[in-house]
């Protein structure tokens, strides 16, 4: 990715302080960077972020950049949803992080997230009307919000007036990042 491509572009990923999915965390947020976009990754509490690798391994550790609760969707052109099922599960109970989805909804901007990630995405009611994917599990909950579940490394959809980019796994990364890309330039 081109150092400049994306500079003047903003990005929040939004996570919980436990069981992000190591890789679907750091490799956007380190390529988006590369590409010089500036991202912020908004914890649930200030505290470090303990990531995992296959929801059971210790991961990395990362900081915060702000709260959840503290994050201005205004500011951003693009909201990143990581996966990692303890992350997602306690983020699709957040009120701050499901309300932050239906803010970049309404305000046209971006929202991308990945394995199951998703379902954040159902809880906003942001899947219903949309094309989209994520890990297999998660299936059954998006066609029940209204959404239509496909089998695909990465899906964007722009109908309804904002863009949702949408892949299964942490196997899908480059393709998530370049629709990431993409959407942004």
């Amino acid at each position: 990715m081109e150092s400049t491509s994306l500079r003047g572009r903003r990005v929040l990923a939004i996570v919980t302080n436990y069981g992000v999915e190591q890789d679907e965390l750091l490799v956007p947020v380190a390529r988006l960077r590369e590409g010089g976009a500036q991202v912020d990754v908004a914890a649930a509490e200030n505290e470090p972020i303990r990531t995992l690798v296959g929801d059971k391994d210790p991961g990395e550790t990362v900081d915060p950049s702000l709260t959840i609760s503290a994050a201005d969707a205004s500011a951003y052109d693009l909201l990143l949803i990581p996966g990692g099922t303890l992350n997602a599960d306690k983020l699709r109970q957040d009120g701050a992080a499901v309300g932050l989805v239906g803010a970049f909804r309404t305000g046209g901007r971006a929202v991308a997230a990945i394995c199951h990630g998703p379902w954040v995405l159902v809880e906003a009611d942001a899947a219903r009307g949309k094309t989209l994917t994520s890990y297999a599990s998660l299936r059954t909950d998006i066609r029940n919000a209204g959404g239509e579940w496909v089998d695909r490394s990465v899906v964007s959809d722009d109908t309804g007036g904002w863009t949702l980019i949408t892949s299964r796994d942490p196997g899908d990364l480059d393709d998530f990042v370049g629709a990431i890309a993409k959407a942004l330039g």
